[in-house]
């Protein structure tokens, strides 16, 4: 039951947020316009986009509502129950998006194996969800935190595929993806991809999840003696 008043409330502030949720919804068709002409790099721009949107938009709602969340404690919600209705709206939003624009590429580009590029550009929303939660939970503000994903976002795309650090970065799921659905190749590629994004999702899970209950903890005070 919490879960589902904490996912209308979180609806709620996005639906508030109508310049930001234009441009957030936006920004990957930009990604994807100027690569336009280069079909694997079009999809892999527009999948980093979508990835950046989406947990840039639940930056901002976590942020806006550290007012809130003591109350909803206050009230009897549970840690898990907060974080769990927020998640469960903001990937809702996350795979709208990727459906439309999953649906775009493929008709737009043809891709090699088109059932994957929409597979690739799901994990990427599923993932980037609990990834804006946890920078949100971490960083109080709302600049440092969109600057932080933007870093994230950045380096997927300019780091050497064959070093470590792009494997360690939050997207990569979507990149080992991308090379199936556009490339082709082995489909290793495929479940290499799926286990790194459950592996993303469970640790940024488990973080907002640690981080929210710290800093929402309830006092407790010792009972009076009789």
């Amino acid at each position: 039951m919490t879960a589902l008043v904490v996912a209308s409330l979180s609806a709620r502030e996005v639906g508030r947020r109508r310049l930001a949720l234009a441009l957030m919804v936006s920004l990957p068709l930009w990604f994807y316009l100027v690569r336009h002409a280069q079909a694997g790099s079009s999809i892999r721009m527009l999948t980093l986009g979508i990835g950046w949107a989406i947990s840039t938009l639940t930056l901002f709602v976590v942020n806006a509502s550290r007012t809130v969340d003591p109350r909803l404690r206050l009230t009897g919600a549970s840690v898990l129950g907060i974080v769990g209705g927020r998640l469960l709206a903001m990937t809702g939003v996350g795979l709208a998006l990727a459906t439309g624009y999953g649906l775009l590429a493929v008709v737009d580009q043809k891709p090699l194996h088109p059932w994957s590029v929409m597979l690739m550009m799901v994990v990427t929303a599923i993932v980037a969800a609990p990834l804006g939660s946890l920078i949100g939970a971490v960083l109080p503000r709302e600049l440092e935190g969109a600057f932080a994903l933007f870093s994230f976002s950045a380096v997927q795309m300019l780091a050497d595929p064959g070093q470590l650090v792009a494997k360690l970065l939050p997207f990569w799921s979507s990149r080992e993806i991308g090379n199936y659905a556009i490339d082709g190749g082995s489909t290793d590629l495929i479940w290499r991809g799926l286990a790194h994004g459950a592996a993303v999702w469970v640790i940024c899970t488990a973080g907002t999840v640690g981080f929210f209950a710290w800093r929402l903890r309830l006092a407790r005070y010792p009972e009076p003696r009789p």
